[in-house]
């Protein structure tokens, strides 16, 4: 069966939201991938090295317009010795009406790696970039053809 091009997903339609279930408007750009981490197993009577899983780790970004400093400044708290790091979760999803489907992922223990304090080219937009790990993840919705 050859596929229906009008049913690719479109990311113009993705839209990214915080812990809250705040639709955070001014993201642009969002990534997110579960990495294995193997061991080599070597195998007698071969040259083949197998791989075992031993582990998963969960990273990924997000960039968007500089429209309020709100998240920067809960990011930020971890700076503070009198407060905990930022955990939190954040919750992508798209819905393409030429394909009629919606995905949707919820990602769980975020941190993030750095705080984005000052990111500027004169005659540009403003934006910054969040990078983040993160220890777990669910497909809510998944995406099926139909």
């Amino acid at each position: 069966m050859t596929m229906d091009p009008t049913k690719v997903i479109s990311g113009r339609f993705g839209k990214l939201f915080d812990a809250d279930g705040n639709w955070l408007t001014n993201v642009t750009t969002v990534n997110a991938t579960a990495d294995f981490e193997k061991e080599d197993i070597k195998i007698s009577g071969t040259r083949w090295i197998g791989k075992k899983v031993t582990g998963v780790s969960g990273s990924g970004d997000f960039s968007g317009y500089l429209v309020t400093s709100e998240l920067i400044e809960k990011i930020a708290q971890g700076t503070d010795d009198t407060k905990s790091a930022l955990v939190t979760e954040l919750i992508y999803s798209v819905t393409d009406p030429d394909n009629g489907g919606t995905y949707r992922v919820r990602l769980k223990g975020v941190t993030f790696d750095s705080i984005p304090l000052i990111t500027s080219d004169v005659g540009a937009m403003v934006e910054n970039e969040f990078p983040f790990t993160f220890t777990g993840f669910q497909i809510m919705t998944p995406l099926r053809n139909s």
